[in-house]
């Protein structure tokens, strides 16, 4: 058996969902960042137990979690409120908790947009450390999002879970990546000349794709490369209208990067 713990803020409307596709577990643990929704009682009534934390980064909600939680088992599922929990993902999940030689998995998520799943023109797969062991495994900020520690043994798990990339619209999607943008700015500015670029030759695709990320923040047009990149290098086009407008959206947000970096210098200087 396994854990589950849920971040939240403010997500009556996509909780039910995620709380559903994961029912099946005996422990399932949402850590609020303060919801004036009826985000905590909709996770009470659906048997979760519910904890309360400000918000700093995603790193540090979910280190809090391994470390002063009491989880009813040693490994733990990391899911959103937008995301899903599979069945089969499940069953793989049941069969891992049975390791002791990792520390943590990656999984890779099916990214859905506007009911279609968009494997190209989102890096599929693009994997995250998800499945993870309490409290020995620690996540370390990185832009708006959170990764693995240097120390972390990992393993990759087969299965996916979904992220349903388009629930609250464009504008809600632009909004919450403008704010993206800020912490990628910030994060590209403090550690530029830190990147070991000698991992765009490295085996793992993982490493590859993360230095191609810092070696991106070089080019100029960014908005324009992104979309080329994405929706024809990375055959966007396969995922049909749904990855036209995605690899749209993508564009702007390089476009959002690319003023926040603008800003964030003038600050400096």
């Amino acid at each position: 058996m396994y854990s589950v713990l849920i971040l939240t803020l403010n997500e009556e409307r996509d909780l039910p969902r995620c709380l559903a596709s994961v029912r099946a577990c005996d422990d399932i643990v949402v850590l609020d960042s303060g919801s004036t929704d009826q985000t905590a009682d909709i996770a009470s009534s659906a048997g979760a137990r519910v904890f309360t934390r400000p918000f700093d980064d995603f790193a540090g909600q979910r280190n809090h979690a391994q470390r002063e939680i009491p989880f009813r088992h040693r490994w733990v599922f990391h899911l959103d409120s937008d995301e899903q929990m599979t069945p089969a993902l499940n069953a793989e999940c049941r069969a891992a908790a049975a390791r002791s030689d990792v520390d943590g998995f990656f999984v890779a998520p099916q990214m859905i947009f506007a009911g279609r799943w968009i494997p190209h023109c989102t890096d599929y797969p693009a994997y995250q450390a998800r499945f993870v062991r309490a409290p020995e495994f620690t996540f370390v900020e990185v832009g708006h999002g959170q990764r693995e520690a240097p120390r972390m043994r990992m393993d990759h798990l087969r299965s996916n879970y979904l992220h349903d990339l388009s629930s609250g619209g464009d504008e809600e999607w632009l909004a919450r990546h403008r704010r993206y943008a800020r912490a990628e700015a910030a994060r590209h500015l403090a550690t530029a000349d830190t990147v070991p670029w000698s991992d765009l030759c490295a085996p793992d695709p993982l490493r590859r794709r993360r230095a191609l990320k810092h070696l991106s923040f070089l080019f100029p047009g960014r908005p324009a490369l992104r979309f080329v990149y994405q929706y024809l290098l990375r055959r966007g086009f396969l995922d049909g209208h749904a990855g036209l407008h995605y690899c749209r959206l993508l564009a702007r947000y390089e476009g959002f990067i690319v003023e926040e970096l603008r800003r964030q210098r003038t600050q400096r200087e």
